[in-house]
């Protein structure tokens, strides 16, 4: 299963690593200014609140600070347009990979919002 997971994510890496326009800089991640920060915050839970009325959705296990950081990040970039929908997914589901139904749920609910 560690050999799934790592090829995985060695194959997200280096689809990152194809989708900058400058192959030799890689994606870097943008830390938001407090009012982005705020906006982002008040989408998210918009997103979470619909979590309670959908019977499909399945927790995904953020039961550390670190996952919780990553997780926050993550959500952060897509919303703030720093990946693609698809690069979002493909890095969830290699820390999550049977949880392509909850990625999808904040992907559909950031577009919504």
């Amino acid at each position: 299963m560690r050999v799934l997971q790592f090829t995985i994510l060695l194959l997200v890496a280096l689809g990152l690593a194809g989708c900058s326009t400058n192959s030799a800089t890689p994606k870097t991640y943008k830390a938001p200014t407090a009012k982005k920060l705020a906006d982002y915050q008040k989408t998210m839970s918009l997103v979470a609140s619909g979590i309670k009325h959908d019977s499909k959705y399945n927790k995904i296990e953020l039961d550390t600070p670190q996952k919780k950081a990553w997780f926050k990040q993550l959500t952060y970039q897509l919303w703030d347009r720093q990946i693609s929908n698809k690069e979002f997914m493909a890095m969830g589901l290699a820390k999550y990979p049977t949880h392509k139904y909850e990625f999808d749920f904040v992907i559909r609910g950031f577009a919504k919002y």
